[in-house]
C-alpha cells in the first residue's frame, strides 16, 4: 500500500508540473489584437487573412479581431480585448470612438505597450473636430505616438516605388526584405518631416516629387512603435511587404525576426 501511495503521489506531482508548464507555455503565446475600422483598403479582409497565414498558422500567436460596427463606424464592439493584448495592430481611418473606448486605447499606450500601425492609422482618430456627443478624437495621435506628420497623399495614378534605406539595412525589421526596389499599390503618403526620434527604414518615390518615408520605428512611453504607410490590398500579395509587416510585428514584441533554422 505504501508503494501504491508513493506512486500516486508521484503521478499527481508529475501532473501538477505538466499543468504548470502548460500554463507557462500558454502565457508565453502573444495575444495580438487587431483594431480595424476603415473602408478604403479592405483591411477587414486582408489583415485577418494575413494573421491566419503568418501569425496564427506559422507563429502560433493568439489573435483577436475588433472590427468597427458596420452601421456606426465609431463603435468598436469588443474593444476591451486590448486590455489583455501584448500588441495592438491598428488599421483605422478617421473614427471618433466612444470617449471611454478611446481612453482605453490611451491607457494601453500610456503603459508603454507596443503598437503596429498600418496606412490610415496615421489619421486613425482625427475627425477634424467633428464627432458625436460622448465620443472623442485624438488629433495628435500621429506625431505623438507614431512620430509621423501626415498631411495628405500624392495622386492615385502615380506609381509608388519603394526601397530600403542603406543606413537601415541591418535593422531587424528589414531582415529578409528584398533590397531591390519594388512597386506598391495605392498613393504615396506625404509624411515629412518625421519626429527626430524616428528611425526611417524604407522610402517611397513618385515621379516629380521628393521621396517620403513609408516605414519607420518610434517609441511612445517606452513602448515600441512600428508604422508603415503601405497596406493597399495589392501590397498583401507582395513577399517584401508581408515580410516587412511580419518583422515589424515581431520586433514590436521584442522577438527575433529571423526564420528558425
Amino acid at each position: 500500500m505504501r508503494f501504491v501511495r508513493m506512486g500516486m503521489k508521484a503521478i499527481i506531482g508529475v501532473a501538477a508540473v505538466l499543468v504548470c508548464v502548460g500554463e507557462v507555455v500558454h502565457a508565453a503565446v502573444p495575444h495580438v489584437v487587431f483594431l480595424i475600422g476603415e473602408r478604403e483598403y479592405k483591411t477587414q479582409e486582408t489583415l485577418p487573412k494575413f494573421a491566419r497565414d503568418e501569425l496564427i498558422g506559422k507563429l502560433k500567436f493568439r489573435c483577436t479581431f475588433v472590427h468597427a460596427d458596420p452601421k456606426d463606424g465609431n463603435l468598436f464592439p469588443g474593444i476591451e480585448a486590448i486590455d489583455t493584448a501584448d500588441l495592438v495592430i491598428l488599421s483605422v481611418r478617421r473614427r471618433s470612438p466612444v470617449a471611454a473606448d478611446l481612453a482605453r486605447v490611451r491607457k494601453y499606450l500610456a503603459a508603454g505597450r507596443p503598437l503596429v500601425g498600418i496606412r490610415t492609422a496615421s489619421h486613425a482618430f482625427h475627425t477634424k473636430g467633428k464627432h458625436p456627443q460622448g465620443h472623442a478624437e485624438w488629433q495628435e495621435f500621429d506625431p505623438e505616438v507614431l512620430g509621423g506628420h501626415y498631411v495628405g497623399h500624392h495622386g492615385n495614378k502615380l506609381v509608388t516605388t519603394v526601397e530600403t534605406l542603406p543606413a537601415a539595412k541591418a535593422h531587424p525589421i528589414l531582415d529578409g526584405v528584398s533590397a531591390k526596389p519594388f512597386d506598391v499599390g495605392g498613393s504615396l503618403y506625404r509624411v515629412n518631416p518625421l519626429k527626430t526620434a524616428c528611425v526611417p527604414l524604407m522610402l517611397g518615390r513618385v515621379k516629380g516629387a521628393p521621396s517620403e518615408p513609408v516605414a519607420w520605428t518610434h517609441s511612445y512611453r517606452g513602448g515600441r512603435i512600428f508604422y508603415t504607410s503601405l497596406g493597399h490590398p495589392g501590397d498583401f500579395q507582395l513577399p517584401a511587404f508581408r515580410r516587412l509587416l511580419r518583422n515589424g510585428i515581431l520586433w514590436s514584441l521584442k522577438r527575433e525576426t529571423g526564420e528558425k533554422k
